[in-house]
């Protein structure tokens, strides 16, 4: 008599069972063009990151804490660990808050994906194919623990990243160092005890979140070692008793569909619902941006001419880039800026741009700037969507009772409005132009465009030092 295999019981288990089986062959086409993108964004805001005084103060703690290894930093070529390497790219990756976004769960998921697929690919010698199955797997993962309970974790301050982006690591971790399904279990009942991401730097404008690709990508290498020499975690870390969501979202009331951790696993892929980012800041806050550039473009607003300026906004956005409004109208720092609508949307008007060189001091000083700020106003539109579209409306006043307004249904990034291929290989171009000279950019950008054919990923690494990675 045949014996019937017992089906999955817990979230993990079915993830498991998913990565165990899964191949680049099932991977559809565009999930691989995509991830292959994703990489590209990535390396480039890596880059761009160095540079800036985190990216150094990183670069310095990750080589005092690990020093030597078979992974390396990119752009510098630094030896360090796995675990380091994945840290330190995950981080690096995310210090102008330019890293793409998953709509819904509002969680960076490529990120720490491609910091710590990278930092394994190096210390194993991992193919392309490899690559990008164990990215598309960490990613798809990340969108879906984030989805269980959308736009909950926020309002308690917590950031999605720090918090789902490390279950997401871990399986591609499982997935690169060929764990069983019970080992894979068991790493992310170890990843939940990880589960972390607080937001209390968004009240003084300070840098710690921007560690938390690099902490989740670290974090689910480490699960991961763990559950292969044996150490054990619990089942249900999702839906446990003192599980993810009951511990972090403890009020009854709250909705948790765990459905959406699991269900059409292979065939709907939640991952293509994340969006590149055009600008550097709040993902929340794009489509107010291109719609306010819009307007000032088309009929040459003066700011000084400006009465006021009103933005409708979902509820659940006001907590995260509106409120409160002293501190969105006086950003601290850059990283403050970057989460404040309200100045945001100033400097956007006044210099007529929000790029990689945005936020800087003079700006944040800058009367003008401030000025416009303390006349943008915030009003909740209860007919908005949700998280998982991103809608956009500006309406400006001028002085002379002019009134100019327009709206943008999605934001540009998305899957209903995307960027084209040469939007992103032009957002790259920028972002690595200070670490690599342009042959050398056009070279990395083919080798990451084919990366799925490619025999030796860890070529990739070698294309990301400049000349001057000495320094």
């Amino acid at each position: 008599m045949s014996v019937i295999a017992p089906q999955p019981a817990t979230c993990s288990d079915r993830l498991s069972h998913w990565v165990s089986g899964v191949r680049f062959g099932d991977l559809p086409r565009d999930v691989v063009e995509q991830t292959s993108l994703r990489v590209l964004d990535v390396l480039g805001l890596v880059l761009a990151g160095l540079g800036t005084p985190f990216g150094r103060s990183v670069r310095e703690a990750v080589l005092a804490l690990n020093p030597g290894g078979p992974s390396r930093i990119f752009g510098r070529g630094d030896a360090t660990t796995a675990p380091g390497a994945a840290f330190a790219n995950g981080a690096l990756s995310q210090a102008l808050e330019f890293d793409d976004t998953h709509n819904e769960s509002i969680v960076h998921m490529s990120s720490p994906a491609v910091a710590a697929a990278f930092a394994l690919a190096e210390s194993r010698k991992a193919g392309g194919g490899e690559l990008i199955t164990a990215i598309a797997i960490g990613n798809e993962i990340s969108c879906r623990v984030g989805s269980v309970s959308p736009g909950q974790f926020h309002r308690r301050g917590y950031h999605p990243t720090g918090l789902f982006a490390t279950f997401g690591a871990t399986w591609l971790a499982g997935y690169m160092l060929g764990l069983t399904r019970e080992q894979m279990n068991n790493a992310a009942g170890i990843a939940g005890s990880f589960a972390s991401g607080l937001l209390q730097c968004w009240v003084d404008g300070t840098q710690s979140k921007f560690l938390h690709p690099g902490w989740s990508a670290q974090s689910g290498i480490v699960a991961a070692t763990l559950g292969k020499t044996g150490t054990t975690g619990p089942a249900a870390v999702f839906e446990g008793r003192f599980g993810l969501f009951a511990s972090h979202l403890q009020e009854e009331s709250v909705v948790r569909d765990y459905g959406r951790i699991t269900e059409g696993l292979g065939e709907h892929w939640e991952s293509r619902n994340a969006s590149f980012k055009p600008f550097p800041v709040a993902h929340v806050i794009h489509p107010y941006i291109d719609a306010l550039l819009r307007l000032r473009a088309a009929h040459g607003i003066d700011p000084a001419q400006v009465e006021r300026i009103v933005c409708p906004v979902a509820a659940y956005i006001v907590g995260i880039v509106c409120e409160p409004v002293a501190e969105k109208r006086r950003p601290r720092s850059d990283s403050h800026g970057r989460v404040s609508m309200q100045y945001t949307l100033a400097e956007a008007l006044v210099l007529g741009r929000i790029d990689k060189n945005a936020y800087r001091a003079e700006s944040l000083a800058d009367p003008r700037i401030l000025g416009v700020a303390d006349r943008v106003e915030i009003e909740v539109d209860p007919e908005f969507p949700g998280p998982e579209r991103f809608k956009g409306a500006i309406r400006i006043i001028m002085k002379d009772g002019s009134v100019y307004e327009t709206v943008e249904e999605h934001n540009r990034g998305s899957a209903a409005n995307p960027m084209a291929v040469s939007d992103i290989v032009a957002k790259f171009d920028a972002n690595a132009a200070e670490v690599l000279s342009a042959p050398q950019r056009r070279a990395l950008v083919d080798a990451v465009l084919s990366l799925p054919e490619a025999k030796d990923a860890t070529r990739i690494v070698d294309l990301t030092i400049g000349s001057g990675a000495a320094g």
